[in-house]
């Protein structure tokens, strides 16, 4: 039986939350966007896994790592300042401490999470259609990060999934993956390219326009990249949460 809330608590305290998203299939990408990297839109069937409630904060970060690289500090503002690779450093150290095996979302699993999943209503935004709700991104945000879960969340109970920082996914980024995808029918689970330069980055962030912060918006940034507006968001397979 799944548990639809599981709470992992770490060894020095801070918890770390996490939604069931059941899996399901979707149609991955949008055919009437104006960029090109966004289509052909393509079904997808994913598994289920669970999904951090909220970016890692700072005080999870922090931890488990014993260090803070943020720029803007509050233990319950997004850990930012941090690469793809730092990110695997951390799931590393987590997963020691934890006995679990906690990953970065694949690019389809936070996309469809993004958008509701199983409940989607079909929003521009995770959650709305107006970001304001939602995000922080550049009209809201005072040029800073904020605290998460302030906002209102999505259809499956998370938050933060358009804004405040862009969120690190597992895959390498490929602007003619969707094509190849699209070539195969459904996909089961994609896992994105075996090889890249860049790693895939999802959500858009305080800095942002709007348009940057819709669940199906791709971006991308070499895996060693750090900046102020860059986070993560841990997955879990549904099998692992047990406690």
């Amino acid at each position: 039986m799944h548990n639809e809330e599981p709470t992992i608590q770490l060894p020095s305290g801070p918890v770390i939350e996490l939604r069931y998203v059941q899996g399901g299939k979707f149609m991955m990408g949008d055919d009437k966007s104006e960029y090109g990297d966004e289509k052909p839109a393509h079904p997808v069937r994913l598994s289920d896994f669970y999904l951090g409630k909220f970016p890692v904060t700072q005080e999870v970060w922090q931890a488990v790592m014993n260090n803070n690289p943020s720029s803007f500090k509050g233990e319950h503002r997004p850990v930012e300042t941090v690469s793809w690779e730092d990110a695997q450093e951390f799931l590393a150290r987590l997963n020691q401490q934890t006995g679990r095996v906690f990953r970065l979302p694949t690019e389809a699993e936070w996309e469809y999470a993004a958008q509701g999943g199983r409940h989607s209503e079909g929003y521009i935004y995770a959650g709305s259609d107006r970001l304001k709700q939602v995000g922080w991104y550049e009209k809201n945000s005072g040029d800073e990060t904020h605290e998460v879960g302030l906002l209102y969340d999505n259809e499956l109970g998370l938050y933060d999934m358009s804004g405040n920082v862009w969120e690190w996914c597992q895959d390498w980024f490929s602007k003619e993956y969707y094509v190849a995808c699209h070539q195969q029918g459904t996909v089961d689970n994609p896992q994105g390219p075996d090889t890249g330069s860049y790693r895939v980055l999802r959500g858009g962030g305080w800095i942002y326009y709007p348009v940057g912060c819709r669940s199906i918006y791709r971006s991308s940034n070499p895996p060693v990249y750090r900046h102020h507006h860059i986070g993560f968001r841990l997955a879990l397979p549904s099998q692992s949460a047990g406690s």
